[in-house]
């Protein structure tokens, strides 16, 4: 059974899209931690991160770190967080998290619930920061 995060993939979810590349893609979290709380997932389906192929770990990593900058660029925060738990759903992802403290990083917890309207503008703020 396809993980939840290849049916996104798949568009057979909606999602808030933020972008994607040949091996990548990338949408906001609809339990954001922060405003700002992306997503970054291989579009191989995969449960543990140090499993992927490596060519595709470091293209998950590489297109993190341009989402994370797109994220710098445009959410207003000290850095950007990044994070890879993998327990909520078997399919690899990183989470991108802008941050000011450390506790904003606390699993678990919405901190900062959002809209549709709002993570919809989110996503396309981020996304028109990527190019």
């Amino acid at each position: 059974m396809a993980s939840i995060f290849s049916r996104i993939i798949a568009g057979e979810i909606p999602c808030y899209k933020v972008g994607e590349t040949e091996s990548c893609f990338a949408f906001m979290d609809i339990r954001p931690m922060r405003r700002g709380h992306t997503l970054v997932v291989p579009k191989t389906e995969v449960d543990k991160i140090m499993d992927l192929p490596e060519q595709e770990y470091a293209d998950l990593m590489a297109f993190s770190r341009i989402v994370g900058q797109a994220i710098e660029a445009t959410i207003p925060c000290n850095r950007v967080g990044m994070m890879v738990v993998g327990l909520e759903v078997p399919h690899a992802h990183v989470h991108l998290i802008p941050i000011a403290r450390m506790k904003d990083m606390q699993l678990g917890v919405a901190h900062e619930p959002q809209s549709n309207e709002e993570l919809a503008a989110t996503a396309a703020t981020i996304a028109a920061a990527i190019g």
